[in-house]
């Protein structure tokens, strides 16, 4: 029987081609180890791999299975830099702490990449990512932005693209303007899943999928994760569940909201079509941003119906569909062959969040739709600090994420409210 996963709607295409997906046993048993991970995504898994890999007693447990959230669903572009424009950060923070956290960023990126290729993880890493402006009067901030990166922070790999070049590299004219980064590029998430997974169980680490965590405690210099059918006593504990947090833990629930995210892949649209020809990933100036790409055969993966209520939508398809009739006026008919979604993590700022949420407890998610290459290093720098090196982690830790307005009552119908408002104004 085909596996559907019970948190996330539709099937992906990932899962359709990320070759075999092996399955972990649940935990069943009491268990002690020096550190114990909840959640087996991205930064969970990475965190796993580079703890084993220094000798650690690792224990890591997953509700569902490994990539069923987002880490295994996602749009798969690694992007640059932080979620926000390095100038953006430099107006808030100063140039230097701008500067350090553009260059975290950067590392994460290399870091994944060096990940993959020393692992001999296939990730079908294809180069190359584009932002477009979905209004003519971002255009002269996407000039600047290019013109930033290179001059001030260093970054000579983005350049800036007229409405001609733009509509020549998209195949599309529906865009004002926007950058070419060619220093980045675009992966299969679920094979970085699956890869990650393998390199943390050969280093030592004991995974577990089907355990959920039904409470957290620490004292007495002990974390305690109670389990259906197993305590797990560590030193430390790390939550790396993002968005699928719920009640289990109330600090980080009430910084880090889950919103859905939805992605359709159509059929190869074959080696003549117009769309994307130079393969490159796609973002937009939308706050409700739009994201698309191509796989390596041909697909449009396009991703961009955000919703904030609590209720899927029905059917996927005709909403994905008609997005990219918008842009590709000549696929308004396309097949499309799978459809599917899942809950990212955002935050208020839109900026990661890192906090130790009580003694020996550190929580790590909100990376609000950048979370690719973020997630992965920040599980490395996370063994890092419990090898003893806070200095890379602190320098996010020390970013000011305010809870949700509302508490959990009121914290969903106030951003369904304010982002639907944002949505609007994306049309206007």
């Amino acid at each position: 029987m085909t596996y559907q996963s019970p948190i996330s709607p539709g099937r992906s295409w990932y899962e359709d081609t990320a070759g075999p997906r092996p399955e972990y046993p649940a935990l069943d048993g009491d268990r002690t180890c020096d550190v114990v991970i909840v959640g087996g995504g991205f930064t969970g898994l990475s965190a796993a791999a580079h703890l084993a890999k220094t000798g650690a007693d690792v224990v890591l447990i997953e509700t569902h299975r490994f990539g069923d959230g987002a880490s295994g669903r996602n749009g798969g572009q690694l992007g640059t830099g932080q979620r926000a424009w390095a100038e953006e950060l430099e107006a808030e923070y100063g140039f230097s702490r701008a500067k350090a956290l553009f260059d975290l960023a950067e590392e994460a990126k290399a870091h994944l990449l060096d990940f993959a290729a020393m692992h001999q993880i296939e990730i079908d890493y294809m180069p190359g990512q584009m932002s477009v402006a979905h209004k003519k009067r971002y255009v002269d901030d996407y000039k600047a932005h290019a013109e930033i990166m290179a001059n001030r922070f260093g970054y000579p790999h983005i350049s800036f693209m007229d409405a001609a070049e733009t509509a020549e590299r998209l195949g599309s004219t529906h865009y004002f303007g926007g950058t070419r980064d060619t220093g980045t590029g675009h992966v299969h998430p679920l094979k970085l899943v699956i890869g990650t997974a393998k390199v943390a169980a050969e280093a030592g680490a004991k995974l577990f999928e089907q355990t959920p965590s039904t409470g957290i405690t620490s004292g007495g210099g002990k974390v305690r994760v109670v389990t259906p059918k197993g305590t797990i006593t560590a030193a430390k504990c790390l939550i790396g569940v993002n968005a699928y947090g719920g009640t289990l833990e109330p600090v980080s629930a009430a910084h880090i909201m889950p919103i859905g995210s939805f992605i359709g892949a159509t059929v190869p649209l074959g080696a003549d079509s117009k769309v994307l020809p130079g393969g490159e990933a796609v973002d937009d100036s939308r706050f409700v941003v739009r994201y698309f790409r191509k796989s390596k055969d041909g697909r449009l993966l396009f991703g961009g119906r955000e919703i904030y209520a609590v209720n899927d939508p029905k059917d996927i398809h005709i909403h994905i569909r008609r997005q990219i009739a918008e842009i590709y006026p000549a696929l308004k008919d396309v097949e499309i062959t799978h459809g599917w979604g899942g809950y990212v993590g955002i935050t208020v700022p839109r900026k990661p969040f890192v906090r130790e949420v009580m003694p020996n407890v550190t929580s790590i998610g909100g990376y609000s739709g950048h979370g690719v290459m973020l997630s992965n290093f920040f599980g490395k720098v996370y063994a890092e600090t419990v090898a003893g090196n806070r200095d890379r982690l602190k320098l996010i830790e020390d970013l000011k994420i305010p809870p949700f307005p509302g508490r959990r009552r009121l914290r969903a119908p106030l951003l369904f409210l304010a982002l639907n408002w944002y949505a609007l104004r994306d049309r206007i």
